[in-house]
């Protein structure tokens, strides 16, 4: 079987705990994790002032691959910067358009909203982005939700589910079991 394949973007202001978790969760569990940043520089400032330096820029890997998920962490800056940029909106409308994995967490479901995607479909987020949420898509409260090839979640408390759930859909049950197991984590259904 081929390995899969995650793009991971992070810009200015994305929450480090959602990046890093669902980054080190998913390549645990056996998918080939790309992690761009959205603008000119690999290093990033994220919300909380820790800064990571990306594999690469997303202008440099747009082009060159296909990626089984496209995965968003949130934080309000940098989720402002994905609704706002044109090739994200590329990016994630060609997904979509190919029935392949979205995983949003936090904040980032709004720039789901900004592209168009996923419309009508359920979701959730943190929860001060409900109201803006819940005009276009069905909105949940559970830690995570998945809607056919879509997966949101709620916050930095959910990265290790959303994770998780993420190795479940790309992989399988076992593959995401087996990795909670190893991280000693529990509440993995």
């Amino acid at each position: 079987m081929e390995r899969k394949t995650a793009l991971l973007l992070i810009a200015e202001g994305s929450e480090e705990m959602e990046a890093v978790i669902t980054a080190d969760v998913v390549r645990r569990g056996g998918v080939a994790v790309t992690i761009a940043s959205v603008g000119d520089t690999q290093f990033v400032k994220c919300s909380r002032y820790v800064k990571i330096l990306a594999d690469t820029t997303l202008s440099k890997v747009i082009e060159e691959e296909k990626y089984d998920a496209i995965i968003l962490p949130g934080g309000i800056g940098g989720s402002k910067t994905f609704a706002e940029s044109a090739e994200v909106g590329k990016l994630l409308q060609e997904q979509e358009k190919e029935n392949k994995l979205i995983a949003a967490i936090c904040a980032a479901p709004t720039a789901l909203k900004a592209h168009g995607i996923a419309k009508g479909k359920q979701v959730t987020s943190y929860p001060a982005m409900k109201d803006e949420m819940s005009d276009e898509y069905k909105y949940l409260e559970d830690n995570v939700v998945v809607d056919g090839n879509l997966i949101t979640s709620r916050g930095p408390a959910t990265a290790f589910d959303f994770g998780l759930t993420i190795v479940e859909k790309l992989v399988n049950k076992e593959a995401a079991v087996t990795v909670a197991k190893g991280m000693l984590y529990k509440n993995y259904k």
